[in-house]
């Protein structure tokens, strides 16, 4: 990361690495193994900035009360965070509570492709309730987040002088039609997607168009628990990707049967015009290039919440591991020079059209484990040799990217 010229760098830190259990005793270990790791970056003038939760819920929890599902999980959670403060906060100055719980909530409660596997579409799952699950899951990430905030504000962020934020993830989309009901699709489909959670954060409650199309199945928020959550962002992280079109599915006889979170919206949302895609396509097959949507993207953010700070806490593209390709055909990544190039590129147009963009990491440094696809996916800069006790070897992306951060380019 030094050889590239990068100044800050993002990771995680496991829960269940910190606390077994999930609460209770620490394990040193763990605390051990990230102090070397927030040392050795700072050591090398790479500033750490630390997400909490990635998706890794201690087992123990889960077992105890269903993790995520149970209000429990808020003091669970709280303590954890403070202990993160209380343990790194002297050198970590840049917090991420969350990362996409969007994802996970809907993936994990709602269509079960990620942990813990929880719906009850067609009855493919051993539990769980696809209409009221994830929006309950989504409410406790947000308490949970509002808590971590307040504990921060009250007895760490004085000395500490760090700011607190979540990675969000948002897909940008576009009416497919310039018909209104099209144009309205597209603003539900961005509300059950980043209003879910940042219109809590911002303005204390749900967007308007999700109270009135999931009525009581969505929870409600205290007057304490809105006050405690309004504001509680330093900065809007960003996830993004790629662009899809939105069309209205108002009438969506399914979606009237399931009454689950995607069906709710009353969208269609598909990289493809009929037969025509969006964009070029990486290798996963829902990752389409179109570097106008985050331009678009930072707009939105801009004029609806009041032009944040935004950091973009992932952005990239993956090639295949393909078993037929040598590892010198696999350096020759083309493609993603392409995509940072117009991506990076899209993202000053943002900036002079006044959004207040403060950062931009690139998905990922190395190749690696991509959750439900495995290793089938390379995102890397530098490419992971996994037959060969895992030596690395950068992609032609690095020397581009290398030229791309020197001072006065």
């Amino acid at each position: 990361m030094k050889d590239l010229g990068v100044d800050a760098y993002r990771f995680s830190i496991s829960w269940s690495r910190i606390f077994p259990n999930g609460s209770g005793a620490i394990n040193q270990a763990g605390v051990d193994h990230y102090n070397k790791v927030i040392n050795a970056l700072l050591a090398k003038g790479i500033e750490p900035y630390v997400t909490m939760y990635h998706w890794d819920l201690p087992q123990a929890l889960e077992d105890k009360y269903l993790g995520w599902l149970s209000n429990e999980i808020i003091n669970d959670f709280a303590n954890y965070a403070e202990t993160l403060f209380q343990k790194f906060g002297d050198r970590v100055k840049q917090w991420i509570t969350f990362n996409e719980p969007h994802s996970f909530t809907v993936q994990g409660y709602d269509t079960a492709l990620h942990a813990p596997g929880r719906c009850s579409i067609l009855q493919l799952c051993k539990a769980g309730n696809s209409s009221t699950e994830p929006y309950i899951v989504a409410h406790n990430v947000l308490r949970s987040h509002a808590s971590v905030a307040d504990i921060y504000r009250k007895k760490y962020k004085k000395v500490q002088g760090g700011s607190l934020g979540i990675a969000f993830n948002v897909i940008w989309y576009e009416n497919e039609t310039d018909t209104q009901k099209d144009i309205d699709a597209a603003q539900r489909a961005q509300d059950f997607q980043l209003g879910w959670f940042l219109d809590p954060l911002v303005f204390g409650d749900y967007p308007s168009s999700m109270r009135s199309r999931v009525g009581d199945r969505l929870p409600k928020f205290s007057e304490a628990e809105a006050a405690l959550l309004k504001g509680s962002l330093d900065f809007v992280g960003i996830n993004h990707y790629t662009t899809y079109y939105a069309r209205d599915n108002s009438t969506n006889f399914m979606g009237t049967l399931l009454h689950d979170s995607i069906a709710d919206s009353g969208t269609i949302t598909l990289p493809f015009k009929g037969i025509k895609a969006i964009g070029e396509r990486a290798n996963s097959i829902w990752l389409y290039i179109v570097p106008r949507g985050l331009r678009s993207l930072m707009n939105y953010i801009n004029k609806k919440y009041g032009n944040p700070p935004v950091v973009i806490t992932e952005n990239g593209m993956d090639d295949p591991n393909s078993p037929f390709t040598s590892v010198k055909d696999a350096l020759k990544d083309e493609k993603r020079i392409r995509y940072l190039n117009g991506y990076l590129s899209a993202l000053l147009d943002s900036i002079k059209d006044g959004c207040n963009v403060k950062g931009h990491f690139v998905w990922s440094v190395l190749d690696n484990w991509e959750w439900s696809a495995g290793y089938s996916s390379r995102f890397g800069l530098y490419y992971v040799d996994y037959k060969d006790k895992l030596k690395r070897y950068p992609k032609q992306s690095v020397a581009w990217y290398i030229n791309f951060l020197k001072p006065n380019k």
